[in-house]
């Protein structure tokens, strides 16, 4: 097979194609969903997961879907080797000429394609900083992971220093909402939590078994929470929990809690066992 059929794979509704047509609403729009997904051995841990959110996402804007078994089935034939790895899933809705309105009788057009494991976290923890972006208040987006990515995008061009891993963002009213590509969880004393996501920010899949396994509460956090804080950590779908080491001035240890959640994380789904060899 070509290195093309191995790594991407576009289809319109049912049928496979050579590329994105012209009227791609999610390359015009972002008018589309995508899903970011671990891979061990061939296997995706959350799969359900990914699915349940990317079903939730589709009813919030109205957009049909491809038929979930052909969605897996191509899913698991990019990683037909049993191999480790990135999936990505993009699906947005079809064409239907210029202009804004979505066309109610267009397939969704989609994408699977397979890509690297990030390279290994420094030993240590992650070094953040905060970005000055903000993001905006829509309720109406909030929690789901839609393709209009331009915020997280201004904000990661707001540094180009090697030594910083990560960028915290706030709304626009100043609460901490997320990084630029992970859900945060914050310590004190022996009570973890992360910021609601009602108005901003998208509800991942691992933030959902953090939540479930610490019984963290969803709330308004300050800034300032994070200087008092006894731990921070990051965590997304494909890096799975992260330590956080320093955020500006402030440095932590890696806490107890932190290690004992990365132990269950890796019990439930070994696939992150081997990032933990390294951070």
């Amino acid at each position: 097979m070509s290195e093309r059929d191995t790594f991407d794979r576009v289809f319109l509704g049912s049928e496979r194609i050579d590329a994105l047509p012209g009227d791609a609403r999610g390359f015009a729009y972002g008018d589309g969903l995508f899903e970011t997904m671990r891979v061990h051995r061939g296997l995706v841990p959350w799969w359900t997961q990914h699915v349940t959110r990317l079903v939730r996402g589709a009813s919030h804007l109205s957009m049909p879907l491809p038929d979930p078994a052909q969605l897996e089935r191509e899913a698991r034939a990019l990683f037909d080797d049993d191999g480790d790895g990135v999936l990505k899933l993009i699906v947005s809705r079809g064409g239907g000429g210029r202009g804004y309105t979505p066309h109610p009788d267009a397939p969704p057009l989609w994408r699977v394609s397979r890509h690297a494991l990030p390279a290994p976290l420094r030993p240590g923890g992650l070094v953040l900083r905060w970005c000055d972006l903000r993001l905006a208040s829509q309720p109406a987006l909030a929690g789901i992971k839609h393709c209009n990515r331009l915020e997280q995008v201004l904000a990661r061009a707001e540094w180009n220093d090697p030594a910083i891993d990560e960028g915290l963002l706030r709304s626009s009213d100043g609460d901490l909402v997320c990084a630029t590509a992970a859900n945060v969880f914050v310590l004190h004393g022996d009570r973890w939590s992360t910021p609601s996501l009602e108005d901003c920010g998208v509800a991942g899949v691992c933030r959902a078994w953090v939540l479930a396994e610490t019984g963290a509460i969803e709330t308004r956090i300050a800034p300032e929470a994070l200087q008092t804080a006894d731990a921070v950590l990051l965590c997304n779908a494909v890096r799975g929990i992260l330590p956080v080491a320093r955020l500006e001035g402030r440095t932590w240890a890696l806490h107890p809690a932190v290690a004992d959640l990365r132990a269950r994380l890796a019990r439930a789904h070994p696939g992150f066992a081997v990032d933990q060899e390294v951070a």
